[in-house]
């Protein structure tokens, strides 16, 4: 198939082109954290919703209004499209066969990066296709919403085109953030979509048509560039992160604070100053493997120099974790045999229980390992955290971790962590260190407490 899009590649459209309440029967394929948010979206925009997964267990807690995860404005709106209070409707099914008269079906599974490779594993996004083609009963647009390999696309285009002829593809990356999700799928800064007919083009905006209204821009593209939009985001995302705790291993060896300088270049409106937050890096469930896709993927194209320097972003990000666990050590006293670390943050980011290539739980474990009691707590990622590094003590009470604790690290900067008191804290603590990996505390009231502040790539001072 050539992938020639209907419209100029990247154009925006600044009118909007809305039906007026046009009801479109919408499935979702896949249920997880892209999934679940984007299925209580659409039914919030009026649509019909019909929302496939295997998991019963998810399915169940779906139907009754609850979010089988955290995230912000979740239960509440899925509290009002499964009560009916919404505009549009909602049901949850085990039966793909119950989306073969849905107009739109959103492919929303999981690409994880493959075991000892640094690809990413689309075997479910390919399963997912395959089966859809097996059961729509008529014309209909299946709509890619996964991050994958460019290529992707246009492969499953080739299958469809083979299997199920009256099926077409489009592919409609997300840019949702954790903790924003809800706000991200209702609202958000831009539509891309990766389609090759006037028709699914039409299609999407129907599908889109109050935020469309509502002013969101729309860049219509061919499938490559569709694709590539999401990777080439989250490297940059990932690039401008390393940057800024590359500058910070820079400030520690000269003596400088990363903190004002990343201030300082910030106010240059060329950089920006979103994302220049230096500390233990980044973390979840999408930049780090993302970024190892996009290598691979640039590799099987010939393209493999073109992103060698997202090797560096990785490495610089891992630095991170290894320069937190030895200020931790220093703390100690040259050894963790005896003495306990508290950790502030299990989720790799706050307002999520998202526990995934965490920062926090590395470093806790990499202590761990090398003698220290650890105890670590968070508001959300516990339960998570537990099943995933069963080896380290949890619990949910502030107090109780910091409690006796030799040295307190804060690795996820939840408001309730930025936010204590230090002389609290000391009448608490048996130690006086505390390490700041996100630089988010003010160190003054602190020190007063009697700590002994550390910070990566600020002074000790």
């Amino acid at each position: 198939m050539t992938n020639t899009p209907p419209s100029a590649a990247s154009t925006t459209s600044p009118l909007p082109h809305s039906p007026g309440g046009d009801v479109v029967k919408v499935g979702v394929v896949g249920l997880g954290y892209l999934g679940a948010v984007h299925a209580a979206c659409m039914a919030e925009l009026g649509h019909e919703v019909v929302g496939f997964d295997i998991d019963e267990r998810k399915l169940a807690a779906l139907q009754q209004g609850r979010a089988p995860f955290f995230e912000p404005g979740l239960p509440e709106l899925l509290a009002r499209v499964t009560g009916g209070e919404a505009d549009g409707s909602i049901t949850f099914t085990t039966d793909v066969a119950d989306l073969k008269s849905c107009e739109v079906v959103f492919v929303c599974v999981g690409t994880p990066q493959r075991k000892g490779e640094l690809a990413a594993d689309t075997t479910y996004v390919q399963a997912a296709f395959e089966s859809l083609a097996d059961v729509m009963a008529g014309p209909a647009l299946l709509v890619g919403k996964s991050t994958v390999p460019v290529g992707t696309a246009a492969r499953l285009a080739d299958v469809l085109a083979d299997r199920a002829p009256d099926l077409e593809l489009a592919w409609n990356p997300e840019f949702l953030r954790e903790g924003h999700a809800v706000t991200d799928t209702l609202t958000p800064d831009r539509f891309v979509l990766g389609v090759l007919s006037e028709r699914a083009e039409s299609q999407l905006r129907r599908v889109y048509a109050r935020p469309i209204a509502a002013g969101t821009p729309v860049l219509v593209a061919d499938y490559a560039t569709a694709e590539l939009v999401k990777t080439a985001a989250n490297a940059f995302l990932a690039t401008k992160i390393s940057f800024i705790n590359a500058m910070a291993e820079v400030c520690e060896a000269a003596g400088g604070d990363v903190k004002v300088l990343a201030d300082a270049i910030g106010h240059d409106d060329r950089i920006g100053r979103k994302f220049l937050n230096a500390g233990v890096g980044f973390g979840g469930g999408c930049l780090p493997k993302d970024i190892r896709a996009f290598m691979a993927r640039a590799g099987e194209l010939g393209a493999d120099q073109a992103l060698t320097f997202l090797r560096e972003v990785d490495s610089i990000n891992m630095r991170r974790r290894a320069k937190v666990v030895d200020l931790a050590r220093e703390a100690c006293g040259g050894s963790f045999i005896g003495r306990k670390i508290a950790v502030l943050g299990a989720a790799f980011k706050p307002h999520s229980d998202d526990v995934r290539d965490s920062p926090a739980i590395s470093i806790a474990a990499q202590a761990r390992l090398q003698g220290a009691d650890v105890v670590v707590t968070d508001p959300e990622a516990v339960a998570n955290a537990q099943r995933l590094w069963g080896d380290l003590t949890y619990t949910e009470d502030t107090d109780e971790a910091l409690r006796g604790a030799d040295v307190v690290l804060l690795l996820t900067e939840w408001p309730q962590y930025v936010g204590l008191d230090p002389t609290h804290v000391a009448s608490l603590t048996r130690g006086r260190q505390v390490i700041d990996g996100r630089n988010v505390l003010d160190a003054a009231p602190w020190r007063a407490a009697g700590f002994t502040y550390r910070a990566l790539g600020r002074p000790n001072a």
